[in-house]
């Protein structure tokens, strides 16, 4: 009888030993696999869309920053003498078409007539001043 009573203690510690080993397992399987995949799945798809949010960014400041300007159509030469004051100098052309033509006319003026500044502007916004585009 006391063998019989042996097996049976024994066969509890069995049944105990494979219950934790089982739960053991599961516990493993779920801390060891499961949610550290969900977990890197999601933090992936989130890089992702991080990335995916910061191209969309860029593409969008860099299509406002593309964006065609309204250019001037017309430039004008201002000619001011040492004291400042604008001033008229007969023979030169101050109506212009194209900035690069009225920027060059602008240094060879300055060459030709060191003692005055010139400045090129334009009217490039609705307001009454007219703007500086450069100034020599």
């Amino acid at each position: 009888m006391k063998k019989l009573e042996s097996f049976f203690q024994f066969k509890y510690f069995i049944m105990t030993g494979l219950g934790v080993i089982s739960f053991s397992y599961f516990v493993y399987v779920l801390f060891g696999q499961t949610i550290p995949n969900i977990i890197l799945t999601f933090f992936k798809d989130v890089g992702e869309m991080i990335i995916i949010g910061a191209v969309f960014a860029f593409a969008f400041a860099w299509i406002l920053k593309a964006s065609p300007i309204k250019k001037p159509k017309k430039y004008s030469v201002i000619a001011f003498d040492v004291f400042g004051t604008e001033s008229n100098i007969r023979g030169i052309r101050t109506e212009f078409k194209i900035h690069d033509v009225a920027w060059s006319y602008m240094r060879q003026y300055k060459k030709s007539y060191p003692l005055y500044n010139f400045a090129l502007v334009s009217d490039v916004s609705k307001s009454e001043k007219k703007t500086i585009i450069r100034y020599i």
